[in-house]
């Protein structure tokens, strides 16, 4: 059974910092684009950051460049998520993705699996 696990989520305040991890179980995620996505409450889930298998390219969502960093260990078929200046809009359930295949569809939300989430709330 695949399955991706997301870890590291909590309450901080404005200004501080997170890192999220997502692990992964039940296969290798060799070749798989892999990504962040977070959803607030009454909100569609958006894309975050993603990295490319070799770890050779990042993506980011305009609002947090510059403030999050997104890296993968392939030996241990984790990702991470370093999120730095932490504001209150970056409240929401942040989720893991894999995408097997070409990148593009990962930018849209497509994805072949899914983490269950982790909670971020960064207080004011």
């Amino acid at each position: 059974q695949v399955q991706l696990v997301e870890s590291g989520g909590g309450l901080v305040q404005a200004g501080g910092s997170l890192r999220l991890s997502c692990g992964a179980s039940g296969r290798t995620f060799s070749g798989y684009t892999m990504g962040w996505f977070h959803q607030a409450p009454g909100k569609k889930r958006e894309f975050v950051a993603a990295i490319t298998w070799s770890g050779g390219s990042t993506y980011y969502a305009d609002s947090v460049k510059g403030r999050f960093t997104i890296s993968r260990d392939k030996a241990q078929n984790a990702m991470y998520l370093q999120m730095n200046n932490l504001k209150p809009e970056d409240t929401a359930a942040y989720y893991c993705a894999a995408r097997g295949g070409s990148i593009a569809p990962i930018f849209r939300g497509e994805a072949d699996y899914w983490g269950q989430g982790t909670q971020v709330t960064v207080s004011s």
